[in-house]
């Protein structure tokens, strides 16, 4: 176990050796984004404010936190320590936590309850901790790698099962759920799917147990139920009910391509960028580079241990979740094939329709950590009963030949170090409180260009102004709008927004028209905004030059920012 954190330690050293600049580039927008939730979240438990809702973004209709990742189970204890050493401090903590608590929390569970060979216990944990998958998201999304909840949630499902203390294992159930469900919804989707599959799959050759496992599951999952919906039943309300609600996030198509679950991630040592780049949405959701010598090796212990009815489940667990997370159309090396997947009719279940469906392939993780496991076990047996070579020659030990086996095929998708690059400082305009000097009660302070999935360095700025100001539009999820309740990412952008994104992209100053200025004025009232903001980045002398021909009043140089005061026009 303490080598599990000490290795993970080692992947984020470069976040942890510079807790005030390191930021996980490979993340992009997603770490000052975590970070907002962070720090909304901690100074919302120390005014003792409602923490599932805050108007610092999307001002001044708000964010709906319970819909985002703020991560409300780790986000509130940790909460003093974001007030007192910073939000990254916090961040670095929950992604160490995540990975080595994974890896930690699965090793418990299979040595004790899988196989008795902590070698073996050992392997498995690993892989389920430090998976391709994992590492992926762990540069950006700590909600699928803080994990650790979910091989408890096995275990006490199924000691409840097998009627062990059903009331008491349901209480604890209860709790757990309820901790995933402030933790991370959809990694507990995922992994309840993953658990039916396997559940039904080792049942049928055990169909004859099932009546006796009826009662004491009602009993303990009855009790968890209540216990869950106690601890969580507010947050899940104001979710889906709650001011700033949506009922589905529709991503589109975005299923696996069966190219990627035989390359190597970008993080891996055998990874090649230009390949993971080629079959997978971005570097955070390479969710199936398994590489191909562990697919080949699945498929040999997927024969081997065929007749062991735990093994058995595990290996068409994997290949059902493989086989979802295809997507709802099978795409071979870029070739559409016509050929409908699985999820073409699960997809469209309620709550199942926001999932993005490429992430389905992380329920093959644990089922192949204890496929790796139960493997292990059985070769450690054999080597044990295996009697002595004959004219007296020692033959070469079989479980020397194995381990070299399982690092062969787990080295090339070993992880290295995550990429940290140092974040530049927050202007002395935000980190001095500058801004004071320019927003009133009720003012917002609008960033040129305008905060965005692709922008979010405002948020950055905004958590070293102590969140004393809100800002219109932002990086989150939220309702198209208040009659079109499905979900999307970031406002729905007004015009002037649009107008300097599109500066923000070309680098050339705006053509404005009257039609503009009127545009701009109608905008800046609806944001409440007192200040515009032009800070130090890439085609700033573009986006200065054109929000003075906006306004038609010239920029400000002030606190290594150039500012608009608008109080005058935005009455």
């Amino acid at each position: 176990m303490g080598g599990f954190l000490l290795f993970t330690i080692l992947l984020y050293n470069g976040l942890w050796f510079d807790l005030k600049r390191g930021y996980l580039w490979n993340g992009a927008s997603d770490q000052s984004q975590w970070e907002w939730y962070s720090t909304v979240v901690a100074k919302s438990v120390l005014h003792f404010q409602n923490p599932f809702t805050t108007d610092l973004q999307n001002y001044p209709y708000g964010v709906n936190m319970a819909a985002n990742a703020a991560m409300f189970g780790l986000n509130i204890p940790l909460a003093p320590i974001t007030l007192t050493f910073g939000a990254t401090l916090t961040w670095a903590i929950v992604l160490t936590a995540g990975l080595a608590g994974t890896a930690i929390g699965w090793y418990w569970v299979f040595s004790r309850h899988l196989v008795p060979n902590r070698t073996a216990a050992a392997i498995g944990a690993a892989f389920c901790g430090f998976a391709p998958p994992m590492i992926s998201h762990g540069n950006a999304h700590p909600n699928f790698v803080v994990l650790f909840v979910l091989p408890f949630i096995a275990l006490k499902a199924i000691q409840i099962a097998h009627n062990e203390r059903p009331v008491r294992n349901g209480v604890v159930l209860g709790l757990l759920v309820a901790w995933q469900i402030l933790l991370g919804e959809e990694p507990l989707a995922i992994f309840g799917l993953t658990f039916l599959v396997f559940v039904i799959a080792y049942l049928i050759p055990h169909r004859a147990e099932l009546r006796g496992m009826l009662a004491p599951l009602a009993k303990g999952v009855g009790v968890g139920a209540v216990v869950a919906l106690l601890i969580a039943g507010f947050p899940l309300y104001w979710q889906f009910f709650g001011p700033q609600s949506f009922h589905s996030l529709l991503h589109g198509p975005a299923g696996n391509d069966t190219a990627a679950f035989t390359r190597f991630a970008t993080q891996s040592i055998a990874g090649w960028p230009e390949s993971a780049a080629d079959v997978s949405m971005n570097r955070t959701e390479e969710n199936a580079f398994f590489g191909w010598p562990l697919i080949v090796l699945m498929v040999v212990l997927t024969i081997w241990l065929w007749r062991d009815i735990t093994a058995r489940a595990f290996a068409i667990t994997m290949y059902v979740m493989a086989f979802l997370s295809l997507g709802v159309e099978i795409t071979v090396a870029h070739q559409d094939t016509g050929v409908p997947g699985l999820w073409k009719w699960l997809g469209q279940l309620p709550l199942l329709d926001s999932l993005l469906e490429s992430r389905l392939a992380m329920g093959c993780i644990p089922v192949v950590g204890g496929l790796l496991a139960i493997a292990t076990h059985r070769v450690w047996t054999a080597a044990a009963e295996r009697s002595p070579a004959v004219d007296g020659n020692q033959r070469v030990p079989l479980r020397l030949v194995w381990v070299g086996a399982v690092v062969a095929v787990l080295l090339p998708i070993a992880p290295t170090e995550l990429v940290t690059h140092e974040r530049p400082l927050s202007p002395p305009f935000f980190a001095d409180g500058i801004w004071r000097q320019y927003i009133a009660p009720g003012g917002s302070l609008v960033p040129v260009p305008l905060p965005s999935t692709g922008e979010a360095e405002p948020l950055h700025w905004q958590v070293d102004a102590g969140l004393g100001y809100p800002m219109p539009e932002g990086y989150f999820v939220g309702p198209t709008s208040a009659e079109d309740r499905r979900g999307r990412y970031g406002a729905v952008p007004l015009p002037t927004s649009d107008l300097f994104a599109e500066v923000e992209r070309t680098g050339q100053t705006a053509d404005v028209t009257e039609a503009d200025r009127t545009q701009a004025l109608e905008d800046l009232r609806k944001w409440n905004a007192d200040v515009l903001v032009v800070g130090p980045r890439q085609n700033q002398e573009a986006l200065k030059s054109t929000v003075e021909l906006l306004l038609r009043k010239p920029a400000e140089f002030v606190g290594g920012v150039w500012i608009w005061d608008v109080r005058a026009l935005t009455p």
